[in-house]
């Protein structure tokens, strides 16, 4: 284990962090550019998916991270996640309480930076996933010193882009043909392609505008939709690579720039949370946030 850990400080790449002994955990911790945690869901993606999809595409777009020359520290990814709606009836969904998610995640956060690990990329594979820890970050960077940077594989490619790969048709979304071809890139004997016909998606909305639509169940719709019959590996390799190289770039932006400053405040005779004394309509509303 030390030959790997020397073999690692010197040529960057990715150190499992359940193979770091306790002794060497603080000479680890300050050789690491970064922590990387990915998270998942175990959900229904359609007869034709593995309901770890998510999972394992978040692990494999962390895997990307050791072609590069940071020094990362990879954790056990988060396999339990709040689920839509739409996919929760489904067999093989396993749904968090949107609650019981953010809780979790903060307490994953917390673990980690005070491991040493200020610079920590939370790589995603599950779209749910953005709000619940979007909300833990800003929970914990508000108690830690950290910078916590969240990346979606899915969002690494535009859709242009999926459009020049797949065609005309809509190969974006919930078990669609993007998804499959990257899956298929990871681990191609899990996808079952044939077990399964195409379930053309629901339209999007006749306007240009970014929106969010949050339906119980949006026909046509069997707890996934798409043009499954466009998924190929041939596309998700070259998804793979795309998403992989600009992951490496973001993490050489984000690891160019400081460190931020510890959380607290820079008002003068702020001494921390607010007393009577401090309110100036003497409310003494201590508790009560504004805004």
């Amino acid at each position: 284990m030390d030959e790997l850990i020397e073999r690692w400080k010197a040529e960057g790449g990715l150190l499992p962090i359940t193979r770091v002994p306790g002794h060497a955990l603080a000479a680890v911790a300050e050789s690491a550019d970064l922590a990387v945690l990915p998270v998942g869901a175990v959900e229904w993606h359609g007869p034709h998916l593995p309901l770890g999809t998510d999972l394992l595409l978040a692990e494999g777009f962390a895997g990307e991270l050791a072609t590069g020359t940071a020094r990362a520290v990879l954790f056990p990814a988060a396999p339990y996640a709040a689920c839509p709606g739409q996919t929760r009836p489904w067999p093989g969904t396993v749904a968090l309480r949107p609650e019981i998610a953010v809780g979790y995640l903060s307490d994953v956060l917390t673990g980690i930076v005070e491991a040493g690990f200020p610079r920590l990329l939370v790589v995603n594979g599950h779209d749910a996933n953005l709000s619940t820890v979007r909300a833990a970050m800003e929970w914990v960077s508000g108690r830690r010193l950290a910078s916590l940077l969240l990346v979606n594989w899915f969002q690494l490619v535009g859709p242009d882009e999926t459009g020049e790969i797949f065609g005309a048709l809509p190969a974006r979304g919930h078990g669609g043909a993007y998804e499959s071809s990257a899956v298929l890139a990871f681990d191609p004997e899990a996808v079952h392609l044939s077990a399964t016909p195409d379930l053309p998606p629901k339209p999007k909305l006749p306007t240009p505008y970014p929106y969010v639509l949050i339906e119980s169940r949006p026909d046509p719709w069997q707890g996934w939709s798409g043009h499954v019959s466009l998924a190929s590996e041939a596309a998700g390799q070259q998804i793979r690579h795309l998403a992989g190289a600009r992951l490496r770039e973001v993490i050489e932006a984000w690891l160019a720039a400081p460190l931020p400053s510890p959380p607290g405040t820079d008002q003068q005779g702020w001494s921390g949370r607010p007393t009577w004394s401090d309110r100036p309509d003497g409310s003494g509303r201590s508790d009560q946030a504004v805004g």
